[in-house]
Order: structure tokens, then sequence, then C-alpha cells
């Protein structure tokens, strides 16, 4: 990706009104903005300066804090300087504005989604995935979340993946060297235990791969869709899960016209828990146009779900309109049956596993059994208490060690026929290297660079 070396200007604080706002500028030279800003006047650098920010015609606009960072001592690795004012959305595209106008004749220009950090990562202040954390940081809805974060903006997932490169460099060293002197090549995978060093790459990424797969979970959470014919008790169940009265609860069959979503965590685990119309056959007398839109935006929200919560009656049984929609689920989505309503049938709240699903008897009225679903829906999301330290990965993360996983693979098969196929051994090698590097940017291609940074907040 080619960096644009022109100045570049922002507001860096969340719209709105607050007590602070902060104008960022960035560039190879601040030195005719800053003099423009403030003639007469010598910012020091990483210090502080209480000051009056004017207009070109000498009104003030705003007081607040000027703050110099001479490059590459900053976070782009270029000349920063923040203004520090009043956080009033009014004042702060004043200042901008003059930030801008003072800076016309250097090319400065207003700034892009996530420039800021692109330039950090361009000039080497940052790698892809610390760069990938930032935003991840920004986002994080949970408490877990926002410490895997910073885990991540730290160096710590970076750290990882690095040693996994040069573990896999290492290998690839002693192959190739093998295959530029072939007389060397007898017994080469025994002397240089080359099936061993290949088993330590495979066991470390199995470790990373784990504990950034449930960093995932703590970024994308689960679409969890209530499923069931009317008046089973969805809504209760979702107030029930979020603990509050979010979803309209009546003895009267349909209530539930359109999606009702509540976001919920579980062990810092977010969870998209989503309410939705009951099921009911489309020539039933009963169905109206507007019952009839919800039921088809139902089953649309079923084709997205991670999670289906199949409810059912534990007083009525089973029927046939219950297998009915037990057939029209997705394949591949995991189901789970709630017999709800026990306060009413005379069960116990307990789990049951079946050949085909998992059954568990609750009261959502009653709160009965509700820590049973909890449990599940963890035990679902392959989340395990642990004291390691997690990663907040992203898809394209799982999917390169996924990738590197395939070509350590196929690697070990090639081991496996003895010195017979060394060079599909280095090539396997160097391409879950290449995997493995695409984590951090080395050989990440610019398109994928160009969407990743476009998805964060201008001034930022």
């Amino acid at each position: 990706m080619k960096l644009d070396t022109s100045p570049i200007a922002a507001i860096a604080t969340a719209p709105g009104r607050g007590g602070i706002g902060v104008v960022r500028a960035s560039g190879k030279s601040l030195g005719a903005l800053i003099d423009a800003l403030f003639p007469g006047v010598t910012l020091a650098p990483r210090h502080a300066t209480y000051i009056p920010f004017k207009a070109a015609n000498g009104d003030t606009i705003d007081e607040g804090l000027a703050l110099y960072f001479k490059g590459p001592h900053s976070y782009t690795g270029e000349d920063v300087l923040e203004l520090q004012g009043h956080g009033g959305p009014v004042v702060l595209q004043m200042l901008l504005g003059r930030v801008l106008e003072a800076g016309a004749t250097s090319g400065l220009r207003l700034a892009e989604p996530g420039e800021f950090t692109r330039r950090a990562f361009l000039n080497d202040k940052l790698d892809l995935a610390q760069a990938e954390a930032v935003a991840d940081l920004i986002d994080a809805s949970t408490e877990a979340a926002a410490r895997s974060a910073s885990q991540s903006l730290s160096g710590a997932f970076s750290q990882v993946v690095h040693k996994l490169v040069d573990q896999t460099i290492n290998l690839r060293m002693l192959v190739e060297a093998t295959l530029d002197f072939p007389e060397e090549e007898i017994d080469f995978l025994e002397k240089s235990n080359a099936r061993g060093q290949l088993a330590g790459i495979v066991e470390a990424l199995e470790n990373v791969f784990r504990q950034a797969a449930q960093g995932a979970l703590l970024r994308e959470g689960l679409n969890v869709v209530l499923v069931g014919q009317p008046n089973v008790g969805k809504s209760s169940l979702l107030n029930a899960l979020a603990g509050s009265e979010v979803a309209i609860v009546t003895p009267i069959a349909g209530t539930t016209r359109d999606k009702v979503s509540e976001t919920i965590q579980i062990e810092g685990i977010p969870l998209n828990i989503i309410d939705t119309a009951g099921i009911r056959p489309a020539d039933d007398e009963g169905v109206d146009v507007v019952e009839r839109i919800g039921i088809e935006r139902t089953w649309g929200e079923v084709g997205k779900a991670d999670v289906i919560l199949h409810l059912l009656d534990a007083n009525l049984g089973p029927s046939a309109a219950d297998e009915a929609i037990v057939a029209a689920f997705p394949a591949g989505v995991p189901v789970v049956r709630i017999w709800n309503k026990i306060d009413l049938s005379g069960h116990k709240p307990s789990k049951d596993e079946s050949a085909d699903a998992v059954h568990l008897y609750l009261s959502a009225n009653e709160g009965l059994g509700i820590d049973l679903l909890r449990a599940e829906l963890l035990r679902i999301a392959g989340w395990q208490q642990t004291g390691e330290s997690l990663y907040l990965a992203r898809e394209r993360h799982l999917i390169a060690l996924r990738a590197a996983r395939e070509h350590l693979d196929m690697a070990g098969r090639h081991a496996a026929q003895d010195d017979q196929s060394l060079d599909l051994f280095a090539e396997e090698l160097r391409l879950a290297q290449d995997q493995l590097s695409s984590i951090t940017g080395q050989f990440t291609p610019d398109d994928l660079l160009g969407v990743i940074f476009s998805r964060f907040c201008i001034g930022k």
C-alpha cells in the first residue's frame, strides 16, 4: 500500500457534546501549520501548552491545550498536532475548519476513516494485528472484549504469531539447505529431528488458535434466535435472559409481530438474543397480513442464526406443527429444544441429550432452569474458563491460522515419506509461513488493507 504523505486533519473524538474534544493533524512536517495557527509561539514537543485557538481574523474560537509530537515519536510516526478544547460539535467544526484553512498552502486535507492508524501501520509503528486491535478496543462491547483487545494492541498476539513464523522459517532453512546439498540428504529428517520440530510448531499453533477462537467470540458474539409456535414463551424467555421486560408478554397468541433483539453477556461473551414472531401455518385462518410478514422475517432470522432455541410447551408436548418447524431448520446450525412452562407440567429443571438434539426443561416465567440454558449456550460457543490470555482475533486471523494448519498437515504427510519429498515439504512450510505472516501484515494484499482501514472511525 502506497503511503500518501500529504498532511491530514480530523476531529478525533466521538460526535456529540462532551467536556473535551480533540482535533488531530498529522504530516511529515507540521512546522508551517503550527506557525500559521500560533504565530510567534514555540510548542515544545511532548509538552502541553495552554493557548487560545484563534480564527484567521483574530477572534477566539476556544481555549485549550496544544500538544505537539515530533515524528517519529508519535502515534503515526509523523509530526502530530493535537488541539484539545471543549467538546461542543459546533466549536470542534469551527476549530477543524481553522486548521484546514491554516494548512491549505501545505496541502492539508481532511483525513479518511482510519487514516491515522493506517499511517502508523505503514510507518512501522504498529503491525496489522495491532492496528486492528485499535478498532476492536474502541468497539469493545464487554469488559472481557476490551481486555483482550488491549492484550492484542500491546503486541502479545503478534509476538506469538512471530514466534510461529520464526520456528517455521528455521525448519524451512534446514529443509532447503538439504535440497541445495543433495549429498547430505541421507537421513536428513532423522538427524535434524525435522518431524519433532514440525510437531512442536503444530502444537504451538493449536494453542494460539484455541486462544484466538475464544477471543473471536468476545468480539463477534453469537446470534441466538428464539423460534416456536405462538404463545410458547419466547418473549418470556428473552425477558428472563435479559433480566428485564424487553418484550411484551400477553396470553394472546401472536403478540410478537416483528423481531425484538437484546444483547446480553454470559461470562463476558456477548449474545444477541432475537425474539421472533410465532410460527403458524400460512393457511391458518387466524394469520393476518402483518403476522404473515412477521413469520417470513422469523425465517429470515433463522437463516442467519448461530444457535436456534426451539421453544415448545412442556405442558402440551410435541405436535406435528413443531416437527414441521424442525424440518425447516437449516442444516449445520446447533438447535436446543427448550421445553418451557415446567411450572405447569410438573417437570423438574433438567438437561437431556438425545441423538437428534439437546433438550432443556425450564420455566421462563419462574426463572427455573435458566442457568442450565446459559451453561448450554457457553458450551455451544466453545467457551472455556481459562487463565490464559485471550487475543481479540478477527475472522481473517482464524482463516489464516486454519490455512497454516492445513499446510503444516500436508508438510507432515510429505515428512512421512522420509527424504523422498523434501521439496514438497519445503513448499508447504513456505505456504504456512505466508499465511501466518498475513496476520501481522507482512504479506497482506493492498486491497485487503484498504477494506480493513476503511472500517475505522474518522480521526483514528
